[in-house]
């Protein structure tokens, strides 16, 4: 599918029940002052609070520590993630263009009417069909972003026949649940007509929920191994963070991340009984124990902060109005191309790559949109991990780590645009503004001293 699917169910996978429903609070950006601290002394721990403590010096100083070619490297990797947005546009929108003059969609469109003439079992045939014909299209693009170029830069531990094997997973979900959901759309098409727009919507964003409820139990363990972290004192505090904050968990369970890649994270995921905590072996080999709080603080964030309804209510109103272009725009082409095309009405399953291809270009338009939505949930996040771990270092340190794939120090609009979580420099900054409030806090006495 187009990349605004996987991004979607990315967006979706924050949002595990409904509940609370507080304001979006737009962060805080983070001063711009050019890094100039070329050395650091090393981080140690004092019983007193550092003297003279200035936020935007320590900030400055942990983005100096990544430096050369590290940075080189990070800022050209996520650099090049701006030109590929582009370019999956133009190709997905290029591939769905070839199955309409080709003449291939209103074929399968007919094979679905030689096999059954119920018209809402037509529509599964059409999707699966669609599905594959648009995967195999798509799959040069799919071997070098997600293959190639991680390689390319170092992110990625999995050889070609393990990549194909999850590709071949993650497209067997997907004929599943692209089946189902359109299948429900298109009974909204024929029974409403005019207004489907607004019931294939309402479909989708419940097909979203009940997918975010599943996907840790049902989902998640198809790719990964998942079992319960080993007792211990990280285990224990981590449990304490949950309970103290009303996570309705008992258990933190581990998954082996490292056989796709190096990269670090953490979700408190799931809904309706199936929530959980879980972390990537990465983040245990590659975190010390104040970098995991940070992290596990800031995932309780999103729950705790019913970043699941927010983000639900958001990014629905973005597709509503998505919904409502690919109607627009879709009576319109059928208008014109209809006939060369052989596709007639939105009722009509041969037109599904003028539907995914309207939508896909609402959402390229839409990227600085949903990226200040989940950016905003993120920055939210951040202060409540910072607020409930209190560690204000593992925090900034662990953001370097993250840094390796997402470039620490953009400009300001280079971050509205393209970012869908805070940049480096303003994770930090926020980090060192909070420590500079709780000097005298025994606990921030005790750890580590920023550099400065």
């Amino acid at each position: 599918m187009p990349r605004w699917f996987h991004r979607a169910c990315g967006l979706f996978a924050l949002l595990t029940i409904l509940s609370l429903w507080p304001a979006v609070a737009a962060p805080t950006t983070a001063p711009t002052t050019p890094v100039q601290v070329q050395s650091l002394a090393p981080i140690s721990s004092g019983s007193a609070p550092q003297a003279n403590f200035d936020p935007l010096t320590a900030t400055n100083a942990y983005l100096a520590t990544i430096k050369g070619e590290a940075r080189r490297n990070s800022d050209a990797y996520f650099e090049g993630g701006y030109w590929l947005q582009l370019i999956d546009t133009i190709y997905a929108v290029a591939v769905l263009a070839l199955l309409l003059w080709s003449g291939v969609s209103a074929r399968i469109r007919d094979f679905a009417r030689s096999r059954t003439r119920s018209q809402f079992w037509q529509v599964p045939i059409c999707a699966v069909l669609f599905l594959l014909a648009y995967t195999v299209l798509s799959l040069p693009l799919a071997i070098y972003e997600d293959f190639l170029r991680e390689h390319a830069y170092g992110l990625s531990n999995m050889t070609f026949p393990q990549w194909l094997g999850d590709f071949a997973k993650n497209l067997a979900i997907q004929l599943l649940l692209g089946a189902i959901v359109l299948t429900g759309v298109y009974a909204a098409v024929r029974g409403a007509r005019r207004s489907w727009w607004i019931w294939g919507w309402l479909i989708t964003m419940l097909f979203f929920v009940i997918v975010v409820a599943l996907a840790p139990v049902f989902i998640a363990p198809v790719f990964n191994d998942y079992h319960p972290l080993k007792e211990g004192p990280v285990k224990t505090e981590i449990l304490s963070l949950a309970r103290s904050n009303g996570i309705p968990v008992n258990n933190v369970y581990e998954f082996n991340a490292s056989r796709q890649s190096k990269r670090i994270s953490a979700n408190v995921s799931g809904a309706l009984g199936t929530t959980r905590i879980s972390m990537t072996d990465n983040l245990l080999k590659r975190a010390s124990p104040r970098e995991i709080y940070a992290v596990l603080g800031h995932e309780m964030g999103h729950y705790v902060l019913s970043h699941n309804a927010i983000g639900l209510t958001w990014i629905g109103l973005v597709f509503l109005v998505g919904f409502a272009f690919v109607d627009w725009g879709y009576r319109r082409l059928a208008a014109i191309f209809g006939q060369i095309w052989d596709v007639s009405d939105i009722q009509d399953p041969a037109g599904l790559p003028i539907a995914v291809g309207l939508f896909t270009f609402f959402m390229f338009v839409a990227t600085p949109v949903t990226n200040t939505i989940t950016r905003t949930l993120e920055a939210q996040a951040d202060i409540f991990g910072l607020n409930t771990a209190r560690q204000p270092d593992g925090f900034a340190t662990v953001t370097l780590k993250l840094g390796e794939y997402r470039k620490l120090d953009p400009a300001p609009l280079e971050e509205f645009v393209f970012y869908d979580h805070p940049s480096g420099r303003s994770r930090i900054w926020m980090a060192m503004r909070w420590k500079a409030e709780h000097l005298n806090g025994a606990d921030i006495k005790a750890g580590p001293k920023s550099p400065q």
